[in-house]
């Protein structure tokens, strides 16, 4: 793809480059301290951070396919991981507790005699996707270390934070505080062709003219198109599974539906006893054959996913790690 097949006026933030353009570089880091100030709690202010070395969080070079961070620490020590979080994983929440555990370990000092004390560590998750579907509205989780019988935070040096952007919907005219327009602008910056009118704050006139495509070089242009290209590569192959997935699912369903609802109906031997067991039958049938089928279409996903790493010669322990599939599923692909 050229350079003109770029239609956008600003970055996609979900890309590796866009995600690290606005919130990866020393010359943009004012916009990644007014990103984090908007999300602590009031009286907590950063004045400055220090990008640290990601390499250190041990993650996976396969991992940041789907994963993108930034890793940092403000005046007082304090450790922050930023993450960009393109699409659902198998096990999601180990793998960001994982994670955070590194900026912890780290802190220990080495070849003399240490107190533990440590730094507090954050984690915050900026999600493509919803995985409370039980909350609808609840986009903002805000999760700490609980006493769960007093309900009094146990530890207050361990805080990880999501934010589930499909559930954002304010328009531009509900935006009530900094949260709200960071949230607006993740949520919505790749689709805008001008700045909208509620983002008059000074950081805004630096995020826009940051993002905005026709302000690059051509190295910068080639990488952004690059980084856009995997993006959409990836979308595509999750969402292909997921529909094929689902399809399947629905069919089964009605199959399994039918079959238990006509035998229930002859158990009780009436006419209405067939039509009430056929309707329940195919509707728990439905229900069966959905999960079953999203199940089906997420493993085909990620035996699709498998299947590239494995062509792009990523090593067979790696796709194991990643995919949870064995090394004879692997080497069967």
């Amino acid at each position: 793809m050229g350079s003109e097949g770029l239609i956008e006026k600003y970055i996609n933030p979900y890309t590796d480059f866009g995600f690290k353009k606005l919130f990866g570089t020393e010359l943009n880091k004012d916009l990644l301290i007014s990103f984090l100030n908007s999300l602590l709690p009031d009286g907590q202010v950063i004045k400055d951070v220090t990008y640290l070395n990601a390499e250190h969080l041990g993650t996976l070079e396969a991992d940041r396919r789907a994963v993108f961070d930034v890793y940092c620490e403000n005046e007082q020590g304090e450790k922050f991981l930023v993450e960009m979080q393109k699409g659902e994983q198998q096990f999601f929440k180990d793998r960001s507790i994982f994670y955070t555990t590194f900026p912890i370990r780290e802190q220990a000092v080495k070849g003399k005699s240490w107190n533990y004390e440590l730094k507090a560590v954050y984690t915050v998750g900026i999600l493509n996707f919803s995985f409370d579907n039980d909350n609808n509205d609840y986009y903002h989780h805000e999760v700490r270390l609980v006493d769960v019988a007093t309900q009094e935070v146990f530890y207050d040096k361990l805080t990880l934070i999501y934010l589930e952007m499909p559930k954002f919907n304010k328009t531009e005219y509900e935006l009530e505080n900094m949260f709200d327009k960071w949230m607006f602008v993740l949520r919505n910056l790749s689709r805008l062709m001008e700045r909208p009118a509620a983002l008059q704050e000074r950081i805004f006139t630096r995020l826009f003219e940051t993002a905005e495509i026709a302000r690059f070089n051509r190295k910068e242009l080639v990488e952004y198109e690059d980084s856009l290209k995997n993006y959409r590569d990836w979308y595509s192959v999750m969402e292909t599974s997921e529909k094929k997935g689902l399809a399947k699912g629905l069919e089964k369903g009605r199959e399994e539906g039918l079959a238990e609802g006509l035998e229930k109906g002859r158990e009780e031997g009436l006419i209405e006893g067939i039509e009430k067991g056929i309707a329940e039958g195919i509707e728990k049938g439905i229900e069966k054959g959905l999960a079953e089928g999203i199940e089906k279409g997420r493993e085909e996903g990620i035996l699709e996913i498998a299947r590239k790493m494995k062509s792009n010669s990523i090593p067979l322990h790696t796709i194991q790690e990643l995919t949870g599939l064995s090394l004879k599923e692997i080497e069967n692909i």
